[in-house]
């Protein structure tokens, strides 16, 4: 691959953007980072990885938390201080790679290579994905997913300058749902190969 491509992939829960990401970076043959760069800043950081799992994409707990000028003792914010930072070294270095939410679309804007995704659906589709995967009655799932998405709405607009699935700030916003997963991703993949030439 010639000049350095970077695919955001932001969703909604239940969407099937994670395994829409994942797809992407096989068939492109792209590094994906999503939950698993925990593991490797865990390593570096010499810190137990369950430890930063706790405090993964998640909004600052605001009783507990205090921040004098760049300085936070939140540890949901550090964590997430982490990631961006893992996020910009990867960038920096020239690797292409599929990353999947912790605010990249904005965390890398500056790069030229940057396509940024927004996987939406359906809700009756979502609800009954869902329901399937966690073996959840379809209350349970309605909970969930709002729960899922509550999370990712707060830690987006904390850390991020426009709102979370504001269809202006990325460069393709899909509903998996009219598709299936499996067309939106072919449908995905040929825009970016048709992107990174």
């Amino acid at each position: 691959m010639g000049k350095q491509t970077i695919i955001s992939v932001s969703r909604e829960f239940g969407s099937c953007g994670h395994r829409i990401a994942e797809r992407l970076a096989k068939n492109l043959e792209l590094k994906l980072y999503d939950r698993n760069m925990l593991d490797e800043i865990a390593q570096t950081k010499k810190i137990k990885v369950e430890y930063l799992e706790k405090f993964e994409e998640r909004p600052r707990n605001l009783i507990l938390s205090r921040r004098v000028g760049n300085y936070s003792n939140s540890m949901e914010e550090i964590v997430a201080d982490m990631q961006f930072e893992y996020l910009r070294e990867k960038a920096e270095s020239g690797e292409s790679f599929v990353v999947v939410g912790r605010c990249a679309e904005t965390v890398l804007k500056g790069y030229d290579g940057l396509i940024s995704i927004f996987v939406v659906g359906d809700k009756d589709k979502k609800l009954s994905r869902v329901e399937e995967k966690y073996k959840l009655n379809e209350a349970e799932a309605l909970l969930k997913m709002r729960r899922h998405d509550k999370k990712r709405k707060q830690y987006h607009n904390r850390h991020s300058d426009f709102k979370w699935g504001d269809s202006r700030n990325y460069d393709i916003c899909i509903n998996s749902s009219k598709l299936g997963w499996e067309r939106t991703e072919e449908l995905l993949e040929n825009y970016i190969r048709k992107r990174m030439k």
